[in-house]
């Protein structure tokens, strides 16, 4: 098993620096091609000062094709459906990055559509989530597949949604993934470790140059991939591994998928769409407000890294957690709960000393 994984540490090596170099490329032209990648500060849930580009996932997924491509012929056999079924959220996430005219319907089918892909490549779909009565419906193989791609679309959404500060997205999907590295090592999933560990550090080449300064920015390209990323790895852990609980990947995405099911509440109660864009996020409120004033010298841009870091760091305690109780389906849940519950008394609790 160490052996397997001792195999790939020139693809790490190789996967990090292309990605890193790339994203050094992307943000020192930007005069070549700015007029279409370029993120503009208008918008309410803008938080940079200077127009900046939006195109990072094209050299960090870059970055991880050569790290694939380095890779030993089984795995990199292996890994390849992994990359094809990531295309289709990956393409029109970066279409939405030059253009700004994809809508969110079609980015939101384009990442389903991945999590069918994947199932139909790899013939994994989720067969089991612990609720009575899913499980049973989880075993027709049209409804599997219908629900994976379901999940997958909302995972790689959720991600995206959660995107609005220097290194906030990619650190949360890097402590996930690297917590999933972990399980499947000690469960001797080698190929799995192996496939979590090289868009690792893909994502660290990105977060390099993204983070503190803000010269590069995922997009909605990089979120998605990311996002189905880190979904196709939860759904492979919990078909694999009969001992993991299904709801340990949820613990690994606790913070966005409250986000989302929280915004989709506010924004109802609002009497909003539940895609109208607002500055009421997690994120937003501790950018504009708690880091205000824990910050009042800061430029905009320390506040904007310094609460892309703290927010990320999120993810970290479901990642320790979750080496302890991933197959246990009552303890993984009670912690779903509890960091559910703290979100939304943090995020209330802002409201009410900070205002709106």
């Amino acid at each position: 098993m160490l052996t397997d994984i001792a195999s790939i540490s020139a693809p790490l090596i190789v996967g990090g620096l292309v990605s890193f170099g790339l994203c050094v490329v992307v943000a020192i032209t930007t005069r070549w091609h700015g007029t279409h990648t370029l993120d503009s500060t208008n918008g309410i849930q803008k938080f940079h000062i200077h127009p900046t580009p939006r195109v990072g996932g094209l050299p960090m997924v870059l970055g991880l094709v050569a790290a694939v491509t380095m890779c030993p012929p089984d795995l990199r056999n292996k890994l390849w459906p992994w990359l094809i079924a990531g295309s289709p959220a990956f393409a029109f996430g970066l279409a939405e990055d030059f253009t700004k005219r994809v809508s969110v319907s079609t980015r939101l089918f384009a990442t389903m559509a991945s999590g069918a892909l994947a199932c139909f490549i790899t013939g994994y779909a989720l067969t089991r989530v612990d609720v009575w009565g899913l499980d049973w419906l989880l075993q027709y193989t049209a409804i599997a597949i219908l629900f994976t791609s379901f999940t997958v679309g909302g995972i790689a959404n959720a991600i995206n949604i959660i995107d609005g500060l220097n290194g906030l997205a990619s650190s949360m999907v890097l402590w996930a993934l690297l917590a999933i590295a972990v399980i499947a090592t000690r469960l001797g999933d080698t190929v799995l470790a192996a496939a979590c560990l090289l868009i690792v550090v893909s994502v660290l080449g990105f977060i390099l140059v993204n983070w503190p300064f803000g010269k590069l920015f995922l997009g909605d390209g990089g979120s998605y991939f990311l996002g189905f990323s880190l979904a196709w790895a939860c759904v492979l852990l919990v078909e694999r591994h009969s001992e993991v609980s299904p709801f340990a990947p949820l613990l690994l995405c606790v913070h966005p998928v409250t986000e989302v099911l929280f915004s989709v509440f506010r924004r109802r109660m609002r009497r909003q769409h539940p895609s109208q864009p607002d500055r009421l996020h997690f994120h937003s409120l501790v950018n504009r407000r708690v880091m205000q004033r824990w910050l009042p010298n800061g430029s905009k841009t320390v506040h904007n890294s310094v609460g892309g870091l703290l927010i990320g760091s999120m993810s970290l305690p479901p990642a320790v957690l979750v080496q302890w109780i991933y197959g246990s389906t009552p303890a993984c849940l009670t912690a779903v709960i509890a960091l559910g519950a703290g979100y939304i008394w943090l995020y209330r609790r802002m409201l009410a000393r900070f205002g709106a």
